[in-house]
């Protein structure tokens, strides 16, 4: 079997629920040559990564998914090579984070008024350290928690996700900004999870904006979509990645998918690794 890559995995620096080391303890196991680490407007999680990765043999890639809203939702947008060590580009991510925040307030108050006897204090105590990255699935598990709702996807389809009773969007970057923000930096843009956001449209807009590459392998994208997206990155020269978008495990389950069930080649690896070195000079 050719030797492959998950392209996009989340830790505890974001919102998923295991160590940057174990992410890539589970990609040894699976038989993984490289892994990304992606985890949501930060990059905390990189360098513990790295430093396992030189013990158990297994390449790790710098990465990012930096947040922006596009036609009313979120549209995620893959960085990858990008500076992790960067003093400028860690400070542009701070500011995401802070308008993470100030959702994550609004969503409470949302859920205040709805009834439900949540706070942003519970909420917040799920995650240790000054650099609190808290999403959506922390306020998922502390409704489940509470009774409300009894899975992560009942709190996302009857609360938190697009078209939820407590769904709030306030004013964050474009997803052009998103794409100049990591392609300045140095590192290549690829377009997270296209088939999620049923807007083809906006895709063509930011394949025709200067996007690197779409992920195509993704469990939240359908075979028609993979058929399509494959095709227009083939008619646009870009890169097609591949990742479970692993958050770890809600209860027995692991969310979105298992580290390793949705891959790349390393020849894509290496095509992002060129792009990267070309931006930089």
């Amino acid at each position: 079997m050719l030797k492959q890559a998950d392209l996009h995995t989340h830790t505890k620096a974001s919102d998923g629920t295991c160590e940057p080391a174990e992410n890539v303890r589970l990609a040894k196991e699976a038989g993984l040559a490289a892994l990304a680490i992606t985890d949501h407007d930060t990059v905390a999680g990189v360098a513990e990564a790295m430093e396992a990765g030189a013990k158990l043999g297994v390449e790790i890639i710098p990465g990012v998914e930096v947040s922006s809203v596009g036609n009313g939702q979120d549209i995620h947008v893959l960085g990858y090579f990008v500076p992790y060590e960067d003093q400028a580009f860690q400070e542009r991510l701070v500011s995401l984070r802070e308008t993470r925040h100030q959702r994550n307030q609004l969503l409470i108050a949302r859920l205040q008024e709805l009834g439900i006897a949540i706070t942003l204090e519970n909420v917040y105590r799920r995650k240790q350290g000054t650099d609190k990255n808290i999403g959506r699935p922390h306020i998922a598990e502390e409704l489940i928690e509470l009774g409300v709702v009894a899975t992560m996807e009942e709190a996302f389809d009857k609360y938190l996700g697009k078209g939820g009773a407590a769904y709030v969007n306030p004013p964050r970057i474009t997803p052009q900004e998103a794409i100049t923000l990591i392609q300045e930096a140095g590192g290549v843009a690829v377009l997270a999870h296209p088939g999620l956001y049923d807007d083809d449209e906006l895709v063509r807009e930011l394949i025709a904006f200067g996007l690197d590459g779409i992920e195509v392998n993704h469990p939240d994208n359908d075979e028609l979509q993979k058929l399509r997206y494959s095709k227009w990155a083939d008619e646009h020269g870009l890169v097609m990645t591949g990742g479970s978008d692993f958050h770890g495990w809600r209860g027995e389950e692991p969310f979105h998918a298992m580290l390793g069930s949705h891959t790349a080649s390393l020849e894509v690896v290496e095509r992002l690794r060129e792009l990267a070195q070309q931006r930089r000079g």
